[in-house]
């Protein structure tokens, strides 16, 4: 047993019970729901009623890497390396330009960052760029 006193020692769920209405404090539900449990109906309900929930918008629907040269909204495309910390812009127009409007950026950034990559070591695996799409 512990040496610290009776008064220190947590009190069990039948005490709590019975102190809750005195001190004016709601005791919470019995039981919060486990992994396995399914989720409330309203919570799904909230999910589908969310405007970004039908896909209408090109944006909402895949990250940015993701989406096409001609659903990206900006003007100015910009890739950078978490490697050597270069920044690469290009236009939206002429990247549409060079590599055609249905190019992933994803593609069409890692090719902009391989063309320029100064770090080289000869072997496949560590050379290149490390992307990170802004």
């Amino acid at each position: 047993m512990s040496d610290r006193p009776a008064s220190w020692r947590m009190p069990t769920r039948a005490q709590m019970k019975r102190m809750a209405p005195a001190v004016g404090i709601k005791m919470p539900p019995e039981r919060g729901l486990a992994p396995n449990d399914d989720l409330p109906p309203e919570y799904w309900q909230a999910l589908l009623a969310d405007a970004r929930a039908d896909g209408a918008n090109p944006v909402a629907r895949a990250s940015g890497r993701a989406l096409r040269l001609n659903e990206i909204p900006k003007h100015l495309l910009r890739v950078g390396c978490r490697r050597c910390g270069r920044t690469v812009e290009i236009q939206k127009a002429d990247a549409v330009r060079l590599y055609g409007p249905d190019a992933v950026w994803k593609d069409v950034g890692q090719r902009l960052l391989d063309n320029t990559c100064t770090i080289r070591t000869g072997r496949h695996e560590e050379d290149g760029c490390w992307p990170s799409y802004d």
